[in-house]
This record gives C-alpha cells, structure tokens and sequence, in this order.
C-alpha cells in the first residue's frame, strides 16, 4: 500500500481469478461497489459539455483502493487521504499539469528576500470556508502553526520554519531557520492544506472525519471501510468550478473487482489498473486508460529498534536476497520498475538512488553469518490485505527462503497496518510512498532522526547531516550530491528495502470529460463531469 499513500498494482494470482471475478459479479447484480489503487497519467481536460443523457445531478463515482484514515492534513499520512482531501481543502499552492507551482490560495507566488529566508505571501481575498468563515492571514498562520507542532507528520516537513506571522489581513510571512529550496513545492500539499480554524476548533479531535475547507467540494457523509460523500460547493471561488455536482469515493481493496465495477457501471474512474486489465480497457472504446511515471517508491520498513532488524547484517542479508526485475516480472509486468530508493525515474534526483543491484545469495549467506544466524532467522512481515499485497508477500517469501530466511505474512486492514507501523509496532511492514515533486518530500521524513514519516527508528547523524545540507543548497546538481551520499550510507544500513518504481494508471468511463491526471497522481475532481 501507499503511505502518503502505498500502490498496489499486478494480477492476482491466476487460479483464484476467475472465481473471485463470478462471485463478484454476482454481488454487484444485488449492490453497488467500486474501488480502485494508485493513479497517474496526463490529459487536457475535453471542455465539451456535458451530454444531453446526464441531465439532472452530475455524480462522478470514484474507486479508491482503501478506506482513507484521517482527511485532517495535519494528521494524514495515508495516500488514500489525499485524494479527497485536495478536492477538500485549496492549498496556498498548487502544481500544474507540467509540475510547476501555480497559486492557489495565494494571490500570487512569494515575495523572497534576498538570503532567501523570508517569504512573504499575499493571500487571495474574498474567499470563504465552506462554513462561511473567511480565509485570510489569520486562517493561514494558524493552520501552518498547527503543522508546526511535533505532533503532526507535517513537522519534520515543515522544520526548516523559524516563525510565521501575520503582516496584515491578507499578507503571511514565514521566516526560515536557513534557506530551504523545498518550501514552495512542500506548500503545494498537505502542508499547505488550509481548513476552517472554527471548524478545527469546534471539532478537535473529530475534524479529521468531518473536514471543512474551501475547496470545490464540502464534505457531507462517510461509511467507514465503503464510501465518502462530497458535494458541490456553491460559492467555490473559481469561476464555473466545480463542474460536478456530487463526488462518491467508492472503497474496494481488489483491484479486480474494481475492473469488474467499472465496466459494470458502478465506477466512473478507478485510481489503478492491475497489469492483466491495461490492454483490455486501452483497446475497449468504452474506456480510456492514462498512465504516468509515479513520483512514489515501494517496499518495506524493517524495524531496528527491535530483534531482529536491530542487527544491521540481517537487514542487508534480506536485502541482498531480493530480486526486484523478478518480482516486477512476476507481479507488475510493465505496470512498475524495478527500484533502489527513493528517487524514482522522473525525479530530479533519480541518479542519487543507485543502480538496481541483483541479487546476491552468497552475500546474504555470509552477512547472515555475520550476523550470528547462519542457519537464518523468522521474523513477521506485515501488509495490507490487497490480493496484490499478498502476491508481492509471498514472492518476497519465496526469495528469502532461498537463504534461509523464514517470513510469516501478516495482512491487515490498511488504518490498523498504517497504525501500527507509525507506532513502530511491527518487525518489516510493507508501506510504500506517493511521492513529492521535490526529492526532499521523498527522504528528508523518511530517513531523518525522528522524521514525521520513519517508521523504521533509524537514526544516523551522517545523513542527518547531508539531508539538512540539501535543504540550503539552490542547486539541484549539488543537491543530487548529497543525496547520493546520503543514499551510500542507507543502502549499507537499510533500515528500508526499496523494491518498485511504480507507474500510475488510472482508467475511466469514455463519457467521462475533464480528466487530468498530475504528475503528483492526485485527483482534483474540479474539472471532471460526464
């Protein structure tokens, strides 16, 4: 699964195919379902109207792969969280279709001072909270303070902050420790998410169920582990947006059964498509598959805080003992890459990953030696409950069994693994990355001493060092540096076994119009009608 969201895309395995399909079928003919896995692609929006036959409310029915668990920014992690938290909440900025920052709640992109720590933000005026709140400086000062505090995930994101104020009623500025070349593209998420300080207030701990923003969208209903229901907002700011009356996040955790849902109607759009479905929707007319580069990565925590991952050996033996082009042929075929960090082919950084290594058996034995169990070790691995989740378990079982390595799958529901894994309760658990334009939002979290995202305990001041350094470094080449060197240390310490660079795919109806996937793979349904 993807973290910020994890991404689960391949067949299932082929003998329990057809049987899971039928009985899916035969479920759908009594129930709606829907559902869906990891998006991406790229296309202009149509700007036909809609046709004469979709007269009435226009609802545009969603297939996401998991329930989202928390639609607070402040204390999201999930990938799934953030498909409907942009179409939620405007952030101060925004990213265009080719990745550039564009303004949003902004009126316009920031005032730099010269030694590049203070960034003054003029903040678009006459805008409201779908509570009838405004938005202005106070309402932005108070949610980027909220970020702020160690507890949310949006700290470490946002460390580089020395202060933010108020300069007037629709000016903000955020004064830094240090030049932080990040910033902008960090504002362009969840940390630059802006909810309703009344409604923050009025709900505390419940607003992450029941999220007020100013977004295209107003939040009206959820049935856990099945739907979220959005609705037009009709004093959404942009001229003629949303076009949508109505948005219906459909949750199916089988990615076949969300193939099986879209082309029974039930789904209008599903955020993946397994690798066996993408040549049959792309040669259907009925359908259109788009697909891009994801920005994420995937793979897996190993905990070395504990047995027994506090043993720097075992965790290179299990390492050492994957084969990842195998395990794309196998489960992905052309739906992913093989990877070996976090800097997947499309990012900037993409050198500082490293060269996929092959698969070293005799390595593996003899650092399992090292490690004092040369006869191999068990431990459990935890995933989420996906058929595809399941299938990379257990090729990755198979692989390690080849040295002696015996690892028990454990599968849990997506809320209760992420749970877990961010409470550090887990000896290897499968979370993987959505992915940030700038390659900080892909390690600085990850990999930092006491990171918002590292699950895993790790702790190494040398790449404490190189990470911060980064951050103040202007130029990406000198940047792509030091994430090389930082990436040296990680691979010789993994504290996470980096598997896939995957693709996003995403399929939807032909009638559908207004699709655009961004290269972040997130849906900003605004544009989207049939």
């Amino acid at each position: 699964m993807t973290r910020g969201s994890l991404t689960r895309r391949a067949a299932s395995r082929r003998g329990l195919l057809g049987l899971a399909l039928l009985l899916s079928l035969a479920l759908l003919a009594a129930a709606c379902g829907g559902g869906g896995q990891t998006a991406g692609g790229s296309e202009q929006p149509s700007g036909q109207a809609p046709s004469e036959a979709s007269a009435g409310p226009v609802v545009i029915t969603i297939g996401i792969d998991a329930d989202p668990p928390n639609l607070d920014p402040a204390g999201s992690t999930a990938r799934v969280d953030r498909y409907v938290q942009n179409n939620i909440f405007d952030k101060l900025y925004d990213i265009d279709e080719h990745m550039n920052i564009v303004p949003d709640l902004a009126a316009a992109l920031p005032d730099i001072s010269e030694d590049g720590k203070v960034y003054t933000i003029p903040i678009r005026q006459g805008v409201n909270f779908s509570d009838g709140t405004p938005v202005n400086a106070d309402a932005v000062v108070f949610n980027l303070e909220r970020y702020l505090d160690p507890s949310s995930p949006r700290a470490s994101e946002l460390s580089s902050v020395e202060k933010v104020e108020k300069v007037d009623d629709y000016t903000v500025r955020i004064t830094l420790k240090a030049p932080f070349a990040p910033l902008l593209y960090t504002l362009t998420d969840r940390a630059g998410m802006i909810g309703s300080p009344a409604a923050i207030q009025k709900e505390g701990a419940d607003f992450q169920q029941n999220p007020v923003g100013s977004g295209p969208f107003v939040f009206v209903s959820r049935i856990k582990g099945d739907q979220i229901v959005l609705k037009k907002n009709p004093n959404y700011w942009k001229p003629g947006l949303p076009k949508a009356d109505e948005i219906i996040w459909k949750v199916v955790t089988d990615e076949n059964v969300k193939v099986v849902n879209l082309k029974a109607g039930q789904l209008d759009i599903i955020n993946t498509v397994p690798a066996q479905s993408v040549a049959d929707l792309s040669s259907n007319p009925d359908f259109k598959v788009v697909s891009n580069a994801s920005l994420g990565f995937q793979g897996f925590f190993l905990n070395v805080t504990q047995p027994p991952f506090d043993n720097v050996y075992l965790r290179r033996a299990v390492d050492e003992a994957i084969d990842r082009q195998a395990l794309v042929n196998v489960v992905f075929q052309d739906t992913a890459v093989p990877g070996y960090g976090p800097f997947g082919p499309t990012s900037p950084a993409a050198a500082a990953s490293g060269q996929v290594p092959a698969p070293n058996l005799d390595q593996a034995k003899a650092d399992l030696a090292k490690g004092g169990k040369p006869d191999g070790f068990s431990f459990t691995f935890k995933t989420a409950t996906s058929p595809v989740n399941q299938q990379v378990a257990q090729v990755v079982q198979n692989m390690l069994a080849k040295v002696g390595i015996q690892m028990e799958i454990q599968q849990e529901e997506f809320g209760t693994l992420l749970d877990e894994c961010d409470n550090h309760e887990f000896q290897a658990c499968a979370l993987g990355w959505s992915g940030r334009p700038d390659p900080d939002g892909n390690i600085y979290s990850w990999l930092y001493t006491g990171g918002g995202l590292n699950d895993s305990g790790y702790s190494n001041k040398d790449v404490d060092q190189l990470l911060d350094e980064a951050r103040v470094v202007a130029d990406m080449s000198q940047r792509v540096q030091l994430y090389a060197q930082a990436m040296q240390i990680v691979h010789q310490d993994v504290p996470y076994v980096y598997l896939w660079f995957p693709k996003d795919i995403m399929a939807y109806k032909a009638q559908v119009q207004g699709f655009v996937l961004y290269p972040d793979g997130m849906i900003r349904a605004e544009t989207i009608t049939k």
